[in-house]
């Protein structure tokens, strides 16, 4: 296998996973792979604290497992409960977007816009252009959808939305998330998310469509285990105990953030902003608030979790380290400034989530954590899996290795950076005396 294929989705993962995921999501067969690693069963239960848009979830499901996630993100945990619920009609979903789909194809026809790509409109249409609140329209990258597409989603949300007892209504709204990204709007993703040449028109109802389709078609595949227990929960993974059992998780599979300048709220603004899952900077704040801190856009006065790592030798080295090398390199910006703060709040959030997470765990329970090393502070290295590991081992888990996933390129250095897998496990409460 070569690298980059690591993290594709192939094309027999893709029922249900590709309803929508983050461009950053981990791959179901790595899953899979530590499932059967770890030798679960139907009787036990799989956790992912960081779910994001349910890849864990939906593996789990689709191998009659039980599994419960948490995801602090309104759009991802959003995307996390669809895709675990199975119990949609195939037929009556797709015959119901068709006829919301007939309904907008009208509206928009009566107010003289055709849904082709070939449509420009006039300066007295621009006018009358549907467009979103000031406030919300402030939180999108400039020039992330153009006003013609912009404007007949706003009317094909609406006629979704109309139908408020649909059942059918969330995965209809799913699959215009990600419509929006795949053809609607003008997002490109790299190492960053940018904006691509605007399109002046694009066709909206038709690749919403397509979405619907697809999931209809899923839904009749996995029919069979829709009764496979599965929830996601919308919480900090800082406090993830208050929604599980006291010994009730089995396994841990999961992908946190990795420690860096990748502000994970831009990559889903687009299709979060147009749904309403974020309405201005308020929630916006809000949102981050409940993020581990991971890149210095969501680092607020009052934080704290950097006092759970005061006494790790090895983050104050590198905090250290990040803090002459700027003062060397004469950088003053205020987000320079913050990256050793942010390095220290990073993993001392980590801490306090493992920490937290104990009591859920059943004697003997494996968790494999998926990180990445990264240099994106002036070039200091992060050795996330083996500073992972050693906060682990200080909270009395067994470290059992350090897996490697696969290897990237490094942006600002071209360094191939290790992506890698902490196989942790927690060997019961005993163990929990060993935290100063």
């Amino acid at each position: 296998m070569r690298n980059g294929d690591a993290n594709t989705l192939s094309r027999e993962d893709q029922p249900v996973h590709d309803w929508f995921r983050f461009v950053l999501s981990f791959p179901p067969h790595l899953v899979r792979e530590y499932l059967e690693r770890f030798r679960i069963t139907a009787d036990q239960t799989v956790l992912d604290p960081f779910c994001g848009t349910g890849t864990t979830l939906v593996e789990c499901k689709k191998r009659g497992i039980s599994s419960i996630g948490t995801e602090a993100h309104p759009l991802a945990h959003f995307a996390s409960e669809v895709k675990i619920d199975w119990g949609a009609d195939a037929v009556g979903l797709l015959a119901h977007a068709q006829r919301v789909a007939e309904e907008a194809a009208t509206r928009l026809d009566a107010q003289g816009i055709l849904d082709y790509w070939s449509f420009a409109p006039t300066p007295s249409q621009q006018e009358t252009l549907r467009r979103l609140p000031p406030d919300a329209e402030r939180l999108l990258l400039k020039g992330s959808i153009s006003p013609v597409p912009l404007h007949k989603t706003l009317v094909l949300l609406e006629t979704i939305e109309e139908d408020q007892q649909s059942s059918y209504r969330r995965h209809e709204l799913l699959a215009l998330a990600k419509a929006l990204i795949a053809q609607i709007g003008n997002l490109r993703f790299g190492p960053e998310v940018g904006v691509t040449r605007p399109k002046v028109d694009t066709p909206v109802i038709g690749p919403w469509l397509e979405a619907v389709q697809s999931m209809s078609e899923d839904l009749t595949s996995v029919r069979d285990l829709a009764a496979t227990p599965a929830e996601a929960h919308c919480t900090d993974a800082r406090e993830v105990g208050a929604h599980l059992g006291t010994s009730s998780i089995s396994a841990v599979v999961t992908s946190p953030p990795y420690p860096n300048e990748k502000d994970y709220t831009r990559i889903t603004r687009l299709e979060s902003v147009i749904l309403g899952f974020i309405r201005d900077r308020s929630e916006l704040r809000a949102l981050k608030q409940q993020l581990v801190r991971s890149n210095t856009r969501n680092v607020y006065k009052g934080d704290t979790d950097d006092s759970l790592v005061a006494d790790h030798s090895s983050i104050q080295q590198i905090a250290n380290a990040i803090e002459s090398r700027r003062v060397e390199l004469k950088k003053t910006s205020g987000f320079e400034r913050l990256y050793p703060s942010v390095t220290k709040l990073y993993f001392g959030g980590m801490k306090r989530h493992l920490a937290d997470l104990r009591a859920c765990l059943r004697a003997g329970a494996h968790l494999a954590y998926v990180v990445g090393d990264q240099a994106s502070y002036l070039r200091v290295m992060i050795r996330t899996g083996t500073i992972l590991a050693e906060i682990a081992e200080s909270l009395g888990y067994e470290v059992v290795g350090i897996d490697l996933f696969r290897t990237r390129m490094a942006t600002a250095t071209k360094q191939q950076l290790r992506e890698e897998v902490v196989v942790l496990r927690w060997p019961g409460e005993r163990s929990r005396g060993r935290d100063k």
